[in-house]
């Protein structure tokens, strides 16, 4: 039987059909997360339910804050849909398409996605990063997906410690690899560069990190250091991750990964140079599923939480 996904980015919301590891059907929406989500509730009610086919076993829903999968609430905002702590999705769920509801937090089920179906499948120790607007990360253990008593393990790779001293992260800290090299903060980072002002990226209309590899391709050197600079903090992410949870399998995902070598490249390098690995190589590459990996988990996860169910009820 199918499953319904929701993919809540930054900028886009994904909607899916998902069946056996195959998306059947899908749409996508603008976010404008800032307007936040229960504004949103109504469009993602109509667009599911012109995909959905007769039957359906269940919502999954990606969520890009930390969250409480036992209970389907959001626990932390980011930044992105901060009225989500207030509403009541189980209760939204019910009242529209009265299925069973699962959520868990976007990163976690990219890393499931890719695990499940994609660059990870066959590995038991599976670690992603996604860059993206922020930084996500996930891990899965010994087969077993990482969460811990409060949901966040393995989820706050990117609020590691980039730059003591540095830019104040959405979460509170100082100097997080998120507030030192995603889309989210590049605008102030690239301003701050004291060639901002004669660099090509002054002209761009939408800053991001394409238009920071392009115009570094170019030799523009406000978007070099920039290129560098991050690509630096994306690969001590990585090292430091690999130091935590010891992977077979090191995988780079998100919208940023559309550079492709340019952005592995001196990644994988920096990783397998520095990163602590007596044991042998680690695989370092990228995502195989890109957007879908996360609408694709939803399968996985609602099934996960059905049989949660099933075993308390025979426990």
């Amino acid at each position: 039987m199918a499953v319904l996904a929701i993919d809540l980015g930054g900028t886009r919301i994904k909607l899916g059909v998902v069946q056996d590891g195959q998306i059947l059907a899908r749409t996508i929406l603008d976010a404008r997360s800032q307007e936040g989500l229960e504004a949103h509730l109504p469009m993602i009610t109509e667009q599911l339910k012109e995909i959905a086919p007769a039957q359906a076993e269940g919502i999954g829903m990606a969520f890009p804050s930390l969250v409480d999968s036992r209970t389907g609430k959001v626990t932390r905002d980011s930044g992105k849909y901060r009225d989500s702590l207030d509403l009541d999705l189980n209760a939204w769920i019910e009242r529209e398409f009265a299925i069973p509801f699962a959520i868990e937090n976007d990163a976690r089920l990219a890393t499931i996605g890719e695990w499940r179906f994609g660059a990870g499948r066959g590995f038991e120790n599976v670690v992603m990063i996604t860059l993206g607007t922020g930084i996500g990360t996930s891990a899965v253990i010994g087969g077993r997906v990482l969460r811990g008593p409060h949901g966040q393990a393995g989820c706050l790779g990117g609020h590691t410690i980039a730059n003591v001293g540095g830019h104040r992260c959405p979460c509170g800290a100082i100097g997080c690899a998120e507030a030192e090299a995603s889309t989210s903060n590049l605008d102030l980072l690239a301003h701050e560069d004291p060639g901002f002002r004669t660099s090509a990226l002054h002209r761009e209309s939408r800053l991001d990190y394409a238009a920071v590899f392009r115009a570094a391709r170019q030799g523009d050197t406000c978007a070099m250091r920039l290129r560098d600079r991050s690509l630096d903090v994306w690969a001590s992410v990585g090292i430091s991750l690999v130091h935590a949870y010891d992977p077979e399998i090191l995988i780079y995902g998100g919208g940023i990964m559309a550079a492709g070598e340019e952005v592995l490249g001196p990644v994988r390098e920096r990783v397998l140079r520095d990163a602590w690995m007596p044991w042998g190589t680690l695989s370092v590459v990228p995502s195989q599923l890109g957007d879908d990996a996360a609408l694709l988990a939803c399968e996985w996860l609602v099934q996960s939480k059905r049989m949660e169910k099933d075993e308390i009820a025979f426990a």
